[in-house]
């Protein structure tokens, strides 16, 4: 939606140069993962450095001796930070963010370290994978995802993390949450693509929807009389050419997914009413579609 936008918007139209905007966008949505994923490995690794900080002190009290190491020995966190296969794709990747911004991960630490679930997970020294599990779910949710500092922070290393960001968080704690005992190195580390047809969807419905635009353009005007198009929202008119692209270009989407999709896109990116004004003309264009007999959806259920 973004790429189409950028060149509906720009005096000259460069397909090649977007689309490859487009793919580095996708591929950089893998290294906010890392980098995020990493997050949790650099807080671990503070939390044990200070410890061993507070036990070398001349006048270390009895606790800072013996301190509760619950934290630094989860279970979780140490599947992370002895992940081999983790650290090596964040070298070979470059993403160092927290070596050189170190100060981000002192704030969520203290975050952390003033929150009522971590005096909890704290006010004993042992605990099962389960809790150890469930306390990692409660930092992410509670401390990390939310961070208007952290926030802030991705949003000037990388305009493109923003918009990733929900679904990145989302797909970490549905890791955290499904993590096993037994789980190999792998499991931290999943493919961006389903495989290679995923991969291509994104670019084959940018260049059909860019390449198509006046035939898209036209069955849109048919469908909106009584609107200039001026008055419909551009945004909401990219995903008009989206949708329809989806229903006469790609069989194998079912029509209510590509109609679902699209409006929760425009909930999330346009006017307050384009969801239902999409919707409308959604509903539209299938009828009129069916009736033309230019829906030509493969498999059970498409419809």
């Amino acid at each position: 939606m973004q790429s189409i936008y950028a060149l509906t918007q720009a005096e000259k139209t460069d397909l090649d140069k977007e689309e490859k905007f487009l793919s580095a966008s996708m591929e950089n949505m893998y290294n906010l993962y890392l980098v995020l994923l990493s997050l949790l490995v650099e807080m671990q690794k503070m939390g044990a450095y200070r410890l061993t900080a507070s036990g070398k002190k001349y006048l270390a009290t009895e606790e800072e001796k013996n301190p509760n190491r619950k934290f630094v020995d989860n279970k979780v966190l140490a599947l992370l930070g002895n992940n081999i296969l983790l650290a090596d794709e964040l070298k070979n990747r470059k993403l160092n963010n927290w070596y050189l911004d170190e100060e981000y991960v002192k704030v969520l630490f203290k975050e952390m370290e003033e929150s009522d679930f971590y005096a909890e997970y704290m006010s004993t020294r042992t605990s099962s994978f389960k809790e150890d599990k469930e306390f990692l779910q409660d930092l992410y949710k509670e401390v990390i995802a939310p961070n208007d500092k952290l926030y802030d922070y991705i949003e000037d290393f990388n305009l493109t993390w923003v918009d990733d960001l929900p679904l990145v968080n989302t797909f970490i704690l549905k890791l955290i949450r499904k993590v096993k005992p037994a789980d190999n190195e792998r499991y931290f580390l999943p493919r961006l693509f389903k495989d290679e047809e995923d991969r291509m969807f994104s670019r084959e419905l940018f260049r059909k929807t860019v390449l198509n635009e006046e035939v898209l353009q036209k069955e849109i005007s048919g469908k909106t009389p009584n609107w200039d198009t001026d008055r419909i929202a551009e945004v909401d008119e990219v995903l008009l050419k989206m949708a329809i692209c989806e229903f006469l270009k790609f069989p194998s989407i079912p029509i209510k997914v590509t109609i679902n999709e699209y409006l929760e896109i425009a909930k999330e990116y346009s006017t307050p009413k384009s969801s239902i004004f999409i919707n409308g003309i959604l509903d539209k264009m299938v009828k009129d579609f069916e009736s033309r007999n230019k829906l030509n959806k493969v498999g059970r259920g498409l419809m």
